[in-house]
């Protein structure tokens, strides 16, 4: 990085300002660490200077302070702001962003920041919980902004007529509108399917509060009879199911049932972690009981335990229930004649 930043030794005109921002990032990068007036006068300077320089000195300056282990948080935000084109290397591998920060920057932009956060080495439980709201919210602020321009696109379509144009000029533009509500069009399919509403469950198996309450409980104490049983309740279908899917080790099976019954994706992390502990390894800055219920589609999960509750309702037969054609009515039952060996103990017991 510095080699770059010697190149620019010699500059026309045009690159003053590209060579006064690497020469104040350079000097940072020798301040480290710095002490805290070096932090607030390198926050007083780089926002103009990082402003006026042009799109290659922005981004090496960018990556040469991904570098830094300590930078004031105000510039952190700063530079995590900008579009992912100048961010991502920062947001992917400083060392001196907080939580607090990387926090802030999930909120104010989009999924592509979003991304590089969670490309980071470590990132903290706190952190975690945000991106993972995060991620469900967007769909339906997807929706949201969608929705506005193509409204908007189609009363001018309906209500307000076309300028007349000439001839010649009405097939160059003519183009580039049809490719516009094309892509519109296209977005607003997009965020239709991505959109989706989590909590519309209408038609579908749906957990309780009570019982969502009970299988987080059971888990916790690792009380696993007792989670089987309210698995089954759950699930409108036997214990010997429930069982059956608490018996695949991988957890693959169970967090499929919790994604069908619509639980909290937080709650059916800890339920998975706490019956599986292999699962509460970190992998990727996240747990594997993470990735397993991340990786889960909602349609694909409903339509599988669907098929597990068919089946099980053919096969399993409860214990109290007798075939029809071995039933015999209770006023037969009262006429018959019991059997000799009874027949001898009763006369005994007179």
């Amino acid at each position: 990085m510095r080699d770059r930043f010697r190149d620019l030794e010699a500059p026309s005109a045009s690159r003053k300002k590209d060579v006064v921002l690497m020469a104040t990032v350079s000097s940072f990068e020798g301040l480290q660490p710095p002490t805290r007036s070096e932090l607030r006068q390198f926050a007083e300077l780089f926002t103009p200077l990082f402003a006026a320089s042009s799109d290659e000195a922005k981004r090496q300056a960018v990556a040469a302070l991904s570098q830094c282990a300590q930078i004031p948080q105000a510039v952190a935000l700063f530079v995590g702001c900008q579009p992912i084109a100048v961010a991502a290397p920062f947001l992917t591998s400083s060392p001196a962003i907080d939580d607090d920060t990387l926090i802030a920057i999930a909120r104010m932009q989009g999924s592509a920041h979003m991304k590089a956060i969670v490309s980071r080495d470590t990132l903290s439980p706190r952190v975690i919980d945000v991106l993972v709201g995060l991620r469900h919210a967007e769909p339906r602020q997807m929706e949201a902004a969608a929705t506005p321009p193509a409204v908007e696109r189609a009363e001018e379509r309906v209500f307000v007529p076309p300028p007349p144009l000439a001839p010649s000029d009405s097939a160059p533009e003519a183009m580039p509108a049809n490719r516009e509500e094309e892509t519109r069009e296209r977005i607003r399919g997009l965020a239709r399917h991505l959109g989706r509403d989590d909590t519309d469950r209408l038609g579908l198996r749906t957990l309780s509060g009570v019982q969502a309450a009970l299988l987080v409980r059971f888990a916790r104490n690792r009380e696993a009879p007792q989670f089987a049983t309210a698995l089954a309740d759950a699930l409108s279908a036997s214990r010997w199911l429930a069982e059956r899917i608490l018996l695949d080790m991988s957890g693959q099976q169970l967090a499929t049932t919790l994604t069908s019954l619509g639980m909290d994706f937080l709650d059916a992390v800890f339920v998975l972690e706490k019956l599986y502990p292999h699962l509460a390894e970190a992998q990727h800055s996240v747990t594997r009981a993470w990735m397993v219920l991340d990786a889960l589609d909602p349609e694909e999960s409903n339509a599988r335990v669907e098929s597990w509750r068919r089946a099980d309702r053919y096969t399993y037969l409860p214990e109290q229930s007798t075939p029809a054609a071995t039933q015999v009515p209770a006023s037969r039952q009262a006429r018959q004649v019991p059997p000799a060996r009874d027949m001898r103990t009763i006369s005994r017991a007179r």
